[in-house]
């Protein structure tokens, strides 16, 4: 969406910057691009024709595989889970108007312009005000994240939580290093190693993991 708007004033969205910004926060973005990119329109001509077209295109947007298949495991073993993003609460109900019965298996939501979230991710606060909502008040530790940006893997470790990452393909691999465990697709998680009930298709040699664990 980003490229569109500025291939339309003919600017170059370069590698380089959408590493730069992945998964920091809409308003970054149109603040960074419209500055770096010296785009002749104004950070909120930007923001609003970003708006438009996650309207048009965010509600078709693909899935990471596995995503389903993980979260649907989760809520059939009562596992609580909530969406923590850097997205804001309209692009969140763009997306879980696509998809209501996959969005209705999180508990809760929360968005970088939640009132109670001062700070976008890198800042822990997305992720602190997520855990405070689950009906038993988990401890950081207690909380397990799924991340694919280097942004959202640093919010979680500010927040005393693990992380499972699972990196863009665009990221350095010096992006990576600090996510308690990297992954390249989410079909490769094994539950199991974080004390979690085992893919019902998981080999019965892997259920045991977490037998020996304290």
């Amino acid at each position: 969406m980003i490229k569109k708007i500025c291939d339309k004033y003919n600017r170059v969205y370069t590698k380089a910057l959408q590493i730069k910004l992945y998964g920091v926060t809409d308003k970054q973005i149109c603040e960074t691009v419209v500055n770096e990119l010296k785009m002749p329109i104004s950070t909120y001509e930007f923001e609003r024709q970003l708006g438009d077209l996650a309207e048009k295109l965010l509600p078709s947007a693909p899935l990471q595989k596995g995503a389903e298949r993980l979260l649907t495991h989760l809520h059939d073993y009562k596992i609580p889970i909530a969406l923590a993003t850097n997205s804001t609460e309209q692009a969140v109900r763009l997306h879980a108007t696509a998809r209501p019965k996959l969005f209705g298996l999180f508990h809760h939501k929360v968005s970088v312009t939640d009132p109670e979230v001062f700070h976008g991710k890198p800042k822990p606060d997305i992720y602190l005000v997520a855990a405070s909502r689950f009906p038993d008040k988990p401890k950081p530790k207690q909380c397990l994240v799924f991340e694919d940006s280097a942004v959202g893997v640093t919010s979680a470790i500010e927040a005393g939580m693990q992380v499972v990452m699972i990196p863009d393909t665009r990221l350095d691999r010096e992006h990576t290093r600090h996510a308690t465990i990297v992954i390249q697709s989410l079909m490769d998680f094994q539950p199991e190693l974080f004390g979690l009930p085992p893919f019902d298709d998981t080999p019965r040699r892997y259920s045991r993991i977490d037998d020996n664990s304290s």
